[in-house]
């Protein structure tokens, strides 16, 4: 129940703060996209079901607030989130960059991905140059709001999970 509510919790703050104080702050013409590095987070933290389960949330949360076509974003999330999940497994030496490069490379592919389903159902409303420099500078501004946020989502994860008990 706990996982459920900081979830919940984690996906409604990164929505508002998208929508409102990183709507505002553009980095030549791109945004950050949260849900993106919310999901690749959890794939890298808790593994493949997690990251899928974020990315699912996530997405149909996004594409309902903020009117879009109902599921391109969930569906891109979710796969996202498992492919990060599955690398976690080929880890073997942690390091303070690797989430930084994950989450760059994730949301560049996320991003893409995403412009090419929207294209495949027609909407796609923009030109492929600029879907790829949109990309780039997401995943530049994902990249520098890592070491943020991970510390702070791995610390929330962290202290949501059960503790076992020992019963005699």
């Amino acid at each position: 129940m706990r996982r459920a509510i900081l979830l919940a919790a984690v996906i409604l703050s990164a929505l508002l703060l998208q929508t409102t104080v990183f709507a505002e702050i553009n980095l030549l013409g791109a945004k950050p996209e949260l849900m993106y590095l919310l999901t690749i987070s959890f794939g890298i933290l808790e593994g493949p079901s997690s990251g899928a389960v974020t990315g699912f949330a996530g997405g149909m949360a996004q594409d309902f607030l903020l009117d879009a076509p109902k599921g391109i974003t969930a569906l891109t999330l979710t796969l996202l989130g498992y492919a990060v999940g599955m690398t976690r497994q080929f880890i073997v030496t942690p390091s303070p960059l690797l989430p930084v490069l994950l989450v760059a490379a994730g949301t560049f592919v996320g991003v893409v991905f995403h412009g090419i389903v929207s294209f495949l159902l027609g909407q796609l409303d923009t030109a492929w140059l600029y879907l790829f420099r949109v990309a780039v500078l997401s995943a530049l501004y994902n990249a520098i709001l890592t070491p943020l946020v991970f510390p702070l989502i791995r610390r929330a994860g962290e202290g949501s999970r059960s503790r076992r008990v020992a019963r005699w």
